[in-house]
């Protein structure tokens, strides 16, 4: 069955995550329904900054303003499969943990959890404080997955997109779509 996917962008530091899976996800259409997006807006500040570029603009995705509550994900009855927030705020994190659904990636986050499906954050923050460590353990115990955004070095990348695919490559995993990456003792 094709997945549909929510991918939602936060004003944390690691766009270079986010661009690499939209990059992914037009790799793999194949295996997929439907993707939406969501930014905020201080992840299209910081993705300028940090990439020096608007290529968010470029993808052939449907991206959603982050107050469209119209949006089929913000519904159960849409049936989305799996919502990646990548890279995840402390603060986005945080009104998850809450079930504050005060915009559209918080509101998806919760329909997701609610519908008992695929939500996975991508924590990019360092070092972690004890309140989110708890907001960590919350969301883990509603079902959501933790992905933190800690690359692997055993498939030897030698580029920044290299490094940043090694923490990709685990979340194309953990949406369950199939891809020809490195595998441990495999390759």
């Amino acid at each position: 069955m094709k997945k549909k996917i929510v991918v939602a962008i936060t004003g944390a530091s690691g766009s270079i995550y986010a661009q690499q899976l939209l990059q992914q996800l037009q790799h793999l259409q194949s295996q997929i329904a439907d993707v939406g997006v969501v930014m905020s807006n201080n992840a299209k500040q910081v993705w300028e900054f940090e990439l020096g570029n608007e290529t968010y603009k470029d993808f052939p995705f449907k991206f959603y303003d982050k107050h469209d509550f119209m949006a089929p994900f913000a519904s159960g009855s849409a049936r989305y499969d799996t919502m990646v927030v990548i890279p995840c705020s402390m603060g986005t994190m945080g009104r998850i943990a809450g079930g504050i659904s005060d915009d559209l990636i918080t509101r998806a986050a919760d329909v997701i959890l609610k519908e008992r499906r695929r939500l996975i954050l991508v924590a990019r923050d360092t070092p972690l404080n004890l309140i989110q460590i708890r907001n960590m353990q919350t969301v883990t115990e509603a079902g959501g997955v933790i992905c933190p955004a800690v690359p692997s070095f055993y498939s030897l990348p030698k580029t920044v997109e290299e490094v940043a695919m090694t923490v990709v490559n685990r979340v194309i995993d953990l949406i369950g779509l199939e891809q020809d990456t490195y595998r441990w003792s495999e390759n």
